[in-house]
């Protein structure tokens, strides 16, 4: 075989990849529209009130760990206050901040140092001091040694007196009927749901003050913007879907309820690894098909939870470069299930998808970025395949990314100005020529810390999120 013949079958196998991905897409944009079409002739307040009645609400401790979140922990806090949820406990787990993430928690709420019995449920590190709320007696702060996220939401597990326990990042707002409603799966499902996901969306630009948002504004910083495109088209397409199969095997750290039961049985969250939300999801799966269980975890389009963004590109590098570690590095711990039938779809489809498509995707596409910018050079034949290369890459992150933003204005209140809309659609076409090329190498780097064994989390700058500080 000649190098022309070699660079056509090597061009033939990255277009079919590319367009296997767009044909899986093209299925969960029908899903997708298919659920959220369902859903939106439901009546959410007369479900809401319904539920808030319901003498079988399942009580929630809220866990919130904390490592130097002075800068938003306050306002985080007081959307939690504000949750309209009939009865719920916030238990805030300090990691050892190097800041004053303590200090302005005690002060702000008037805390008193308490003496309670932990149990310990799952080994952790040690407790030094728990505080009460005298101004709101259901909130709690643990102070502890410094031993990661996975260890701070161990101890808020030990401590928890309730049933599920809602785990939320330090920097996270909560819209007032979010747990209400992440829990309604939950409750519907008598408790067959042990494990559900939130929706989550960019508070960047909005206008938030005593942990509710008071005014929706859309960003002006264009790398912010594609954030908020990339989450729309993770939420409203992927997990959607994936959630329908019971093959959801990521649901966002920064909002989601667990059954306190299950995650002590399946063995907590895992120290030491960088994707401790993932890990956990796919040891509860692990767990529930060891034991033959029918019980299943589900993602929930509506609630929505309100986090801050990387406004710069040196700190976006950092969250994206962990992600991709943390995914494949759950992937490859758990690598005996894949296409093991014993695992159900988890095994034979759930798996073999994020192998193929999430972790080694970036490898693929890069390939195919270097095979356009050398067919240029090589002649005709080669153009032309690299020509489709080019279509197909546009088509699998921009339009899907576009479609995902009018989905996401046709269902809720927000992104639905024309002028907002065209805005962001003009973006997200924009995507295959800067944002993904940029988040590509930053998933190659990723791909390149797990081989090398590198565990540096990276430190993630904030803002905060109170009125004045989120950066338009």
């Amino acid at each position: 075989m000649d190098w022309q013949s070699i660079g056509l079958v090597l061009g033939w196998i990255i277009l079919i990849y590319v367009l296997s991905i767009t044909l899986f897409y093209i299925l969960m944009m029908a899903f997708a529209y298919q659920a959220l079409a369902k859903r939106k002739l439901l009546d959410d307040e007369m479900l809401d009130d319904d539920l808030r009645t319901n003498l079988f609400t399942k009580p929630v401790s809220i866990l919130v760990p904390a490592y130097n979140e002075e800068a938003g922990i306050v306002e985080s806090l007081h959307s939690l206050i504000n949750l309209r949820y009939p009865e719920s406990e916030i238990i805030v787990i300090d990691d050892g901040s190097k800041d004053s993430t303590a200090e302005t928690v005690i002060e702000a709420f008037s805390m008193k140092r308490i003496y309670p019995t932990i149990v310990q449920h799952i080994e952790t590190k040690k407790v030094k001091r728990v505080y009460q709320s005298k101004l709101h007696p259901k909130v709690f702060m643990i102070m502890k040694e410094n031993g990661g996220k996975a260890d701070a939401l161990n101890t808020g597990i030990n401590l928890a007196r309730y049933p599920y326990f809602c785990s939320i990042d330090g920097d996270s707002i909560l819209d007032e009927n979010s747990l209400l409603k992440v829990m309604r799966p939950i409750i519907a499902s008598d408790g067959k749901v042990v494990a559900a996901g939130g929706n989550v969306r960019i508070a960047n630009g909005n206008d938030i003050h005593f942990g509710s948002l008071v005014e929706r504004q859309l960003t002006r910083r264009p790398v912010v913007m594609m954030q908020i495109i990339e989450y729309l088209r993770a939420f409203m397409l992927g997990r959607i879907f994936l959630s329908r199969f019971n093959m959801v095997l990521i649901i966002s750290g920064a909002f989601s309820v667990f059954s306190k039961r299950t995650v002590i049985a399946a063995g907590g969250y895992t120290p030491g690894v960088i994707g401790e939300d993932m890990e956990l999801v796919v040891k509860v799966h692990e767990y529930l098909r060891r034991t033959n269980s029918d019980e299943r975890i589900e993602f929930v389009p509506e609630p929505v939870c309100w986090t801050e963004a990387p406004t710069t590109l040196r700190v976006l590098r950092r969250q994206r470069r962990r992600w991709s570690q943390g995914l494949i590095e759950s992937l490859w711990r758990h690598k005996h299930m894949t296409l093991n039938p014993k695992y159900g779809r988890i095994g034979l489809f759930a798996f073999p998808y994020f192998w193929l498509f999430e972790a080694l995707g970036a490898v693929v596409e890069l390939g195919g970025y270097i095979y356009i910018i050398v067919s240029f050079f090589l002649g005709t034949l080669y153009v032309e395949m690299a020509l489709m290369l080019m279509l197909a890459l546009i088509l699998y992150g921009s339009i899907f990314s576009s479609f995902s933003l009018l989905l996401e204005a046709w269902t809720t209140k927000n992104y639905t100005r024309p002028r907002t809309i065209l805005a962001m659609v003009l973006l997200a076409l924009s995507e295959t020529f800067w944002y993904r090329p940029l988040t590509l190498f930053w998933r190659l780097e990723g791909i390149y810390n797990f081989m090398r064994k590198n565990h540096d989390w990276g430190r993630m700058e904030r803002q905060g999120l109170g009125r004045g500080k989120t950066q338009k």
